[in-house]
């Protein structure tokens, strides 16, 4: 089961926590399975994190403190929908009509009332395609980051044993 701690900022669930459903228990949970395509938004707390499913998320479910969003029909690429609502100002928009209370939340009430800009499906695909051709390399120069991170003390330590009188 998805729950909000498994939806990271990268638009993915980090699976290294899921809890685990007893088998008896998935029929009658069967309104909450996941299909791919199929976008889940964090609905309490750490109100508008979201994750885009892929086909190996198909059958699995989702806490009821997340809300699942279906794009249907051929109108909006899930992709598209998904860095959407990520955008900067979609957010802000989103987060602006939280309900007050001790735990902030948003319901299917307020996302039926988000205002979406859909772009032609060609369009839409290229700006998928843009945005994660940007995420790739985002990806490769993190790594690289981290590399030098952990670079850096060595090289430090060499470059002082070499002037370390013997």
């Amino acid at each position: 089961m998805i729950a909000p701690p498994d939806l990271t900022d990268q638009q993915r669930v980090d699976t290294r926590r899921l809890r685990r459903i007893p088998w008896a228990d998935t029929n009658k949970l069967s309104r909450f399975a996941l299909q791919e395509g199929d976008l889940l938004i964090v609905r309490q707390g750490a109100v508008g994190r979201l994750a885009l499913l892929g086909a190996e998320h198909a059958t699995w479910f989702y806490s009821s403190s997340c809300i699942r969003i279906r794009p249907r029909g051929e109108d909006i690429v899930p992709a598209y929908l998904a860095f959407y609502l990520s955008y900067p100002p979609v957010q802000k928009e989103l987060l602006s009509q939280v309900l007050p209370g001790t735990v902030s939340s948003i319901n299917t009430a307020i996302l039926s009332e988000l205002l979406i800009t859909v772009p032609p499906r060609e369009q839409q695909q290229a700006i998928v395609a843009t945005l994660l051709d940007i995420d790739a390399q985002i990806k490769i120069q993190r790594t690289i980051a981290e590399r030098l991170e952990t670079l850096k003390p060595a090289i430090f330590g060499e470059m002082v044993e070499e002037t370390r009188p013997t």
